[in-house]
């Protein structure tokens, strides 16, 4: 063989044999490698970790706990335009491969070669599947080999559509979202089906790197990668030019607060929360359980507002207070500096009250530094609030300066306004009379201020609002709404108290002598309640408030019993009213109706007690008749004669109540359809001030809840049991013109009512 042949020929048996060798390297190292495999069960049998939800009774999400949030599809619910988008940024050629694009690898292997290292990566989705599950992220050429046979095996093992579920509900998106319909919730707050082509190309660029591209903190970046995935989809023909065109023309409204749901129920989502790990301790954030509370979401965000509203409004009553706090502003060298957001890290949103940094402040004007860049200019009537903390004269520690932090609030006409934190306190509740099912809950001015839920673990001195059930236990005694009894001055010795003497005053000073039981009540006449409760025994009444939930050792058997001195949380108050508002049953206040498993399977279900069982009863329906009766009277010409007169309606019923010293305001009522608490007060009790009653401070949180709810709901009253009778009332008075009782204690003929003072105040 010539000498220069050999020299040709021998460089290609050595490469043959090379490739000869690697060949069959790479058959041993299949050979042993492949069978050694993870299993696939994993993927087969997908359990994935799926938060506790909490839901309205009308299907709204209102919170969810876990360490990932994770909402499962099936690849069918998925709509084309997110598949589309996804193939379009991840793997355009996922349904032409076998698991492994060779195509991308070389055109990968050539970029890096070029670019002198490994710059640009081919992975599949397929790939991504089998690193997410099995491997780690780490970039080495033996963790490729292994990924690449991973994807081998998933590929003869699951279709492609059964990959492609997989990836779309597994993948990490950010802001602790996995998997794409839990990112459409997390950055729209919107379900996978609703999202438009714009939001879908936002989402589709996410996985290749989720913190760059997370449009909530690097939302050019995210923006830029967008534009990407629809120019990719659109080069692909999956889209339109037209279709191309419309999307990069379409602002995205972006979720700033990742932990924002759509009903502000905070209070009730940790209620419900805490009900679920009690009854399913073992994995409750993990394995998808679906809590289904009672509260409709109307009534949830109709509650929410009329708190806040209740709690502004008696906060605007009482002045502005000053500065929340001062910063250091010394170092800023301008209005954009990026230090000012830092300054405000410790200042957190309190809904619509924002805080902010003050540049600049005089007489006329206020320049102030808000969260994200934006300086607001408060002039006007915006600072008619705060005017008297910007004089010179105002305390230094308070006065509104550079550097000082305020909250502004925007109004209607996008104004912005001087406001501040309340420091008062708040709860409503409201519930179903019938079965006990609560509607709206709200337990605090700013669940994210204070996590403590005033509305059930708040013990508060109920003061007058108790009043409705000494005077039940006082018609069991035998007394009757037309029983006359005297309103004036009253006192007793240390031994009758139990503690010292005492001289209980009405609320206004005013005495008008003896008047009718329905009367007392109306006026809220603090002598006639000690009066009948000495006269039925306070020992009698004590045991008697139990029947409508109430803890006897928190009422002592003592006579400021009459007046509301023992402790009360708004959820009892709520379970008592609805005694009176269903006709005498006592049915249990409830929150969540259901708990299912991730497969719609029910694990648990309320079983309430409704109205109307008689093993249920606890006073006589001709007590909850007349009581009914008194209460409304209360709220037609008594201290809630607003609550008719504003809402125009005569089947309203309930009770103002104010503490001693004024430290508790209430209001709790009903209508037949309804039943609802309001309490005001501080957390370290306080005097609310001057003139805030029960009917100034409390009731018009209630009115504004019942405005909504019984907009469209007709008049209704209790029907009339039997055992009763009715006896025309001569009158004077502004009282009824006939009374009803019981048929055993009926005079033959009523006696004048006595005169009334037509002066009623809505006070206690």
């Amino acid at each position: 063989m010539p000498t220069a042949l050999r020299w040709f020929l021998y460089p290609i048996v050595f490469l043959v044999g090379l490739i000869a060798m690697a060949i069959a390297l790479a058959a041993v190292v299949l050979s042993l490698t492949y069978p050694n495999l993870p299993s696939l069960e994993i993927l087969t049998d997908y359990r994935p970790k799926v938060p506790l939800r909490v839901y309205t009774a009308d299907g709204y999400l209102i919170g969810e706990f876990g360490e990932e949030r994770r909402a499962v599809v099936n690849i069918q619910d998925v709509p084309p335009v997110m598949k589309q988008a996804i193939l379009a940024a991840e793997d355009e050629r996922f349904y032409q491969h076998g698991g492994v694009d060779t195509l991308g690898v070389l055109r990968a292997l050539h970029a890096n070669l070029l670019g002198g290292g490994k710059r640009q990566g081919a992975s599949t989705i397929t790939q991504q599947v089998a690193k997410n599950f099995f491997l780690s992220s780490e970039k080495t050429y033996t963790r490729k080999l292994y990924e690449a046979l991973l994807s081998f095996k998933i590929e003869s093992n699951l279709s492609k559509d059964q990959i492609l579920e997989l990836y779309i509900n597994q993948i990490f998106l950010g802001q602790r979202a996995y998997g794409f319909a839990a990112a459409a919730q997390t950055y729209f707050g919107k379900p996978l089906a609703e999202l438009t082509l714009a939001e879908a190309a936002m989402l589709a660029g996410l996985p290749k790197a989720p913190s760059a591209y997370n449009p909530v903190v690097n939302p050019k970046r995210a923006r830029v990668r967008q534009q990407y995935v629809l120019r990719r989809m659109s080069e692909l023909g999956f889209i339109s030019d037209a279709q191309y065109e419309a999307a990069l023309q379409q602002a995205l409204v972006i979720k700033r607060d990742v932990n924002e749901a759509p009903v502000h129920a905070e209070f009730v989502t940790e209620m419900a929360r805490q009900i679920a790990a009690e009854r399913f301790p073992d994995d409750v954030y993990t394995r998808g359980l679906r809590v289904y509370t009672t509260i409709v979401k109307d009534d949830q965000e109709t509650a929410y507002a009329a708190l806040r509203r209740g709690v502004m409004d008696y906060d605007r009553r009482h002045g502005y207070r000053g500065a929340e706090a001062y910063v250091d502003v010394g170092d800023i060298k301008s209005e954009q500096d990026d230090a000012l957001d830092e300054l405000l890290q410790d200042f957190h949103d309190a809904e619509d009250l924002h805080p902010a940094i003050v540049l600049q402040a005089d007489s006329k004007k206020i320049r102030a530094y808000r969260r994200g860049g934006e300086v607001v200019t408060i002039s006007g009537d915006g600072l008619k609030f705060a005017a008297r903390m910007i004089d010179e004269k105002a305390p230094a520690n308070k006065r509104l300066r550079r550097g000082a932090v305020i909250r502004i609030q925007s109004d209607d006409k996008s104004a912005w306004r001087i406001v501040q934190m309340p420091e008062a306190e708040a709860a409503f509740i409201a519930a179903d009379p019938h079965d006990g099912a609560i509607r709206a809950l709200v337990g605090g001015f700013d669940f994210n201020h204070s996590q403590f839920n005033h509305a059930t673990q708040a013990w508060r001195q109920p003061g007058s609002s108790f009043k409705p059930f000494i005077y039940s236990g006082a018609l069991e005694k035998g007394f009757t709404p037309a029983s006359v009894i005297n309103d004036e001055p009253i006192s007793f010795p240390a031994a009758v108290t139990g503690s010292q003497a005492w001289e209980p005053k009405n609320y206004d000073g005013k005495y008008e002598g003896p008047m009718r039981m329905r009367t007392a009540l109306a006026k809220s006449k603090n002598m006639v309640s000690i009066r009948l409760l000495q006269a039925s025994g306070v020992r009698f009444v004590q045991d008697y408030v139990t029947r409508f939930g109430f803890d006897a050792s928190k009422h002592p058997p003592y006579l400021t019993m009459a007046l509301g001195a023992g402790s009360v949380t708004p959820w009892q108050m709520v379970t008592a009213y609805a005694v009176f508002a269903n006709g005498g049953y006592r049915v249990r206040p409830y929150i969540v109706s259901e708990i299912q498993d991730d497969k719609r399977q029910v694990l648990a279900r309320a079983e309430p007690i409704t109205a109307g069982d008689e093993t249920l009863r606890a006073i006589d329906p001709r007590n909850a008749y007349l009581m009914d009766s008194m209460l409304r009277d209360v709220t037609i010409y008594g201290t809630a004669a607003r609550a008719s007169a504003t809402l125009k309606r005569k089947d309203l019923a309930g009770k103002t109540g104010t503490t001693n010293e004024h430290v508790d305001a209430w209001f709790c009522g009903y209508q037949q359809t309804v039943v609802g608490c309001s309490w005001i007060g501080f957390d370290q009790p306080k005097n609310l001030g001057a003139g805030e009653t029960g009917g100034t401070a409390a009731l018009p949180t209630w009115i504004a809840y019942m405005a909504k709810v019984l907009k469209d709901v007709p008049e209704s009253f209790l029907p009339a049991p039997e055992g009763l009778v009715t006896v025309a009332s001569p009158g004077p008075g502004k009282g009824p013109s006939e009374e009803v009782f019981y048929r055993e204690n009926a005079p033959a003929e009523l006696a004048p009512s006595p005169p009334l003072d037509e002066t009623v105040k809505p006070e206690d």
